[in-house]
């Protein structure tokens, strides 16, 4: 069952997840998407992968709604909806809780960007609501990435390699062979 659930996971990834990532980190005024805990390498064990975990739970991001393009990542959501509301519909996926929340925050993002007018004239309010919505959404992607990846380096070195060198957080990350 898990083996099938990180197929689904792998398959999320494969779709948005990745650009979800690059799109969040936009936001993040702070270091976390540019700490070295995020840039796995083939060296890295099952430790390395729980310290970054932690590492990443226990950073506070800071975000802001301003830093970035809503209107690019609404419509990014938008594009993405059938296939997140099919990945809800995915019995198999309550019994993996983080994705599952996860799924949830993406979708909640999603819906309170959609019903906004227009982003760029959004209150200070709404700005905060969107930055915490952002905040949620983020974490929890980032998180279920990281235990992703460890997945593949564990069961799928091939898959691996190809994470390694597509590293969305490692701007010298190149999908050809150096």
């Amino acid at each position: 069952m898990l083996s099938k659930l990180n197929m689904v996971i792998g398959i999320f990834f494969s779709k948005m997840g990745i650009g979800l990532l690059n799109d969040l980190s936009v936001f993040d005024r702070h270091t976390v998407k540019n700490g070295d805990h995020l840039i796995f390498t083939n060296d890295w064990d099952k430790r390395a992968f729980v310290k970054a975990l932690a590492v990443i739970k226990g950073t506070p991001s800071d975000i802001n709604s301003r830093s970035g393009n809503l209107k690019n990542l609404r419509d990014f959501l938008n594009g993405e909806k059938d296939f997140l509301l099919t990945l809800l519909g995915n019995p198999n996926l309550l019994e993996h809780e983080n994705f599952t929340e996860l799924l949830w925050a993406v979708t909640h993002l999603s819906e309170e960007l959609a019903l906004r007018g227009d982003l760029d004239k959004l209150s200070e309010a709404d700005h905060r609501h969107i930055s915490v919505d952002i905040k949620r959404a983020y974490k929890l992607v980032l998180a279920e990435w990281l235990t992703y990846i460890g997945h593949l380096k564990n069961n799928y070195p091939h898959l691996f390699s190809l994470a390694v060198r597509t590293n969305p957080f490692d701007p010298n990350a190149s999908a050809e062979f150096q």
